[in-house]
């Protein structure tokens, strides 16, 4: 196993626990700003996947590139979804309150 290769790994763990306790700490208030910033970070990825998926050289990298466009295409529809489904109860509260007060 190559030094970079295990270095590599090494980061990857690491980047799973801080980003674990990084959203394990956010308050429910940040959540929508939250998604809409990974949302925009997913984007980057799957511009990321769509040129190392362009520029590969084998089957088995074309078919990895393949898998991580998917994935983050997934990732990007998921949070404009979950994004989506936050701000409608947002605006219901709005909408009850609304109809309270014109009552």
């Amino acid at each position: 196993m190559s030094q970079e290769l295990v270095l590599g790994i090494y980061v990857f763990i690491m980047a799973i626990f801080v980003g674990f306790e990084v959203i394990s700490r956010v308050p429910s208030v940040l959540h929508t700003p939250l998604m809409s910033g990974t949302n925009a970070i997913h984007g980057i990825v799957v511009l990321g996947a769509f040129l190392v998926a362009g520029s590969a050289d084998s089957p088995l990298l074309h078919a990895l590139g393949f898998i991580a466009v998917v994935f983050g295409a997934a990732n990007v529809f998921g949070g404009f979804v979950v994004t989506d489904r936050m701000l409608e109860m947002f605006k219901k509260r709005e909408a009850v309150q609304g109809e309270k007060k014109d009552a």
